[in-house]
């Protein structure tokens, strides 16, 4: 990842607009900015979020709040609660998130 012509600025993700995507269960609100090619998303989840399909893209992500249930398709499950996060590369192990309580994310892909 290469970050470039990106000049310094804050970001109220609370003043960004959000983008309801319906899950299997539940839904995730997105909040993104893209810069060239690379976007990042600050998401909520609600109670009982299930993603309806196995994301391939890579991400770097961290949970703010709540609780995330990332499934591996080999069967694992990874836990990540407050202040935990993963990242993965594009390809490298098909994932799915879940969240029974409820989680907020950011993440930079």
């Amino acid at each position: 990842m290469r970050l470039e012509n990106i000049p310094f600025e804050t970001v109220d993700w609370q003043a960004v607009t959000g983008v309801e995507y319906p899950g299997e269960t539940g839904v995730a609100v997105w909040r993104a900015r893209q810069f060239g090619e690379i976007r990042v998303r600050m998401i909520d989840y609600s109670v009982g979020y299930r993603a309806d399909h196995w994301c391939e893209k890579g991400h770097l992500l961290l949970c703010c709040r709540g609780e995330l249930h990332t499934e591996l398709k080999d069967g694992r499950v990874v836990v990540l609660r407050a202040g935990m996060g993963y990242y993965v590369a594009d390809g490298a192990q098909p994932h799915r998130s879940s969240s029974p309580l409820g989680a907020t994310l950011y993440i930079a892909d």
